[in-house]
């Protein structure tokens, strides 16, 4: 199994539509304006957070049961930025829509301008034949509040290619988180 490069990448996206919207540089200004970096990296592919976010609140005193998850549990937020509540989280997902082939397994790690604020952005493997919007979990493990903001760079995409292909894909196992649109919650 090896990582992929930049040039895998940019030949993915264009031949396969693995990603998209797609930038095929790192992408660090926005009309004369600094921005987190988003884009391809020299091994891996930066991506940005759109603008709906689900943060979490105890308003209900819910409990939290990923069987039985209660939809109130969040507050629906969309804009330019999100501010997420000391000792909190809140749910997101990627601008990107992405289609992994069936021979490669995604890693998502979190960009260290974030993780320098103590802020934790955590999302699962993208298996082998997925395919949709990534949902972000960041985590404010702070005692203050924590700013994020809507496209700009986030999280880290490593591409790792197997030297055989799987058996059997998440697409062929009817996986629950096949297709997903929008900031999607805990499914059963």
């Amino acid at each position: 199994m090896s990582i992929k490069s930049d040039k895998w990448i940019r030949r993915m996206a264009q031949s396969d539509a693995m990603i998209e919207p797609f930038e095929a540089e790192q992408v660090r200004y926005v009309n004369d304006q600094r921005v987190i970096s988003y884009g391809t990296s020299s091994y891996g592919y930066d991506v940005r957070c759109a603008d709906e976010f689900k943060v979490f609140t105890n308003i209900h005193s819910a409990i939290v049961d990923p069987k039985a998850f209660d939809d109130k549990s969040f507050v629906d937020v969309k804009g330019d930025v999100c501010i997420i509540p000391p000792n909190s989280f809140a749910l997101a997902r990627t601008v990107e829509y992405f289609r992994i082939p069936r021979n490669v397994l995604t890693i998502c790690l979190g960009k260290s301008t974030y993780a320098r604020c103590g802020i934790i952005v955590n999302v699962t493997p993208l298996e082998p034949e997925w395919e949709g919007h990534v949902t972000l979990e960041f985590s404010n493990t702070t005692n203050l509040p924590a700013k994020i903001y809507a496209h700009e760079g986030v999280a880290q995409m490593l591409f790792l290619e197997s030297d055989e292909v799987c058996e059997t894909s998440y697409k062929d196992r009817g996986g629950k988180y096949m297709g997903q649109r929008g900031v999607t919650l805990p499914r059963t």
